[in-house]
């Protein structure tokens, strides 16, 4: 035994200093959670060393819990904590349930944590539509979240409808341009008032949607007007006939009203579009215009082209009569008096010709 005692102290020693080193640790944890009444063993905050948790979130989350009058054994944080979930975002969210007055499943809360929802936000959310006697179950609430739509924004929009200008103004445009049947352009600006849908939530079409389909609506509306002043007189007609066509159908909206805003008149498309055909038409006009005159170009160069291959013609055939009377004279066919005669004609003929060309003068 004397052989053993200065290992037995030294082994005593270094288990006192160990619990001395754990009561310096875990001590203002430990305290602190007893005087919270969110009583955690010292045993539990060594063991949450030793997994690697840290165990200041597991206490100050019970503790939240505690002041709410709730008691959820630090076992169920540890494991929510060694499973990758935010420990003080839910238990903010039982916090909320719990004085909101909703009874949620615990282990439903952290999975949803789990798979990367908003919790908070689900639970609020569940809140707002209990007292605006909004159906909406925790499951639907959660696939909506994880569906990336803000569920809390959803059940105050199906509260307090919210307002969409069409078109949007962030998008760069205005006014929805449109002319009506005597071609004068309008100009106009819409405000449609629209409720969320939380059945519809998932797989509905958005806002962008519900822009589209009105300024569509409108422009159709503007467009069958026989006039624009008919449109001037009576703006309703436009909400009218647009509210007519159902257009929140398979949207994640139900449109309450559509009004319209503002009317201008823009500029005299038809009258624009008849002068551009008028210019167009005289271009045309002008094009064919140059083909005949061109074509009419090129047919008197041909013509001349053709008199002045007669004219080579009647030189050659000239040219043959000489020929054709020395043959006459050297075939007996032709006398000296016969030809004598010839050439008589062919004098008159002269003289008839230069009298006449001289009396056209004259004239």
């Amino acid at each position: 035994m004397e052989q053993l005692l200065p290992f037995i102290v030294i082994g005593g020693g270094i288990v006192v200093f160990i619990l001395f080193i754990m009561m310096a640790w875990f001590g203002r944890l430990w305290i602190k959670a007893l005087a919270s009444g969110a009583h955690v063993s010292l045993f539990s905050l060594i063991g949450m060393a030793l997994q690697g948790v840290n165990a200041s979130v597991i206490v100050e989350s019970r503790i939240m819990l505690k002041k709410a009058n709730l008691d959820v054994p630090s076992d169920f944080f540890v494991a929510h904590y060694l499973a990758r979930g935010n420990v003080p975002v839910l238990a903010k969210a039982m916090v909320v349930a719990t004085q909101g007055g909703l009874a949620l499943n615990r282990d439903e809360m952290a999975s949803h944590v789990l798979a990367g929802g908003d919790i908070v936000n689900v639970v609020t959310a569940l809140i707002s539509a209990s007292r605006a006697n909004i159906t909406l179950s925790f499951e639907q609430s959660c696939a909506i979240d994880l569906a990336g739509r803000d569920v809390q924004a959803a059940v105050a929009t199906s509260v307090m409808p919210k307002v969409i200008d069409c078109p949007d103004p962030g998008k760069g445009r205005q006014t929805i341009d449109a002319v009506s049947m005597d071609g004068i352009q309008l100009r106009a600006k819409a405000r449609v008032t629209v409720r969320m849908r939380i059945e519809q939530l998932i797989g509905g079409a958005t806002e962008e949607t519900i822009i589209a389909r009105v300024g569509e609506g409108i422009v159709s509306a503007i467009g069958s007007a026989a006039t624009h002043k008919q449109v001037l007189e009576n703006p309703d007609r436009i909400s009218k006939a647009v509210l007519s066509k159902g257009l929140d159908n398979n949207t994640a909206f139900e449109i309450v009203s559509i009004d319209i805003a503002d009317v201008d008149v823009g500029d005299n498309i038809g009258a624009r579009l008849q002068a551009d055909q008028a210019r167009a038409d005289m271009e045309v006009a002008k094009a064919k215009a140059e083909e005949r005159r061109a074509m009419a170009a090129a047919r008197e160069q041909e013509m001349q082209a053709e008199v002045v291959e007669n004219q080579a013609k009647v030189v050659l055939a000239q040219a043959d009569v000489p020929k054709a009377i020395a043959e006459a004279f050297r075939g007996g066919n032709l006398g000296i008096m016969d030809y004598q005669r010839y050439k008589n004609i062919q004098a008159d003929t002269g003289m008839r010709d230069a009298i006449g060309g001289n009396k056209d003068k004259s004239d």
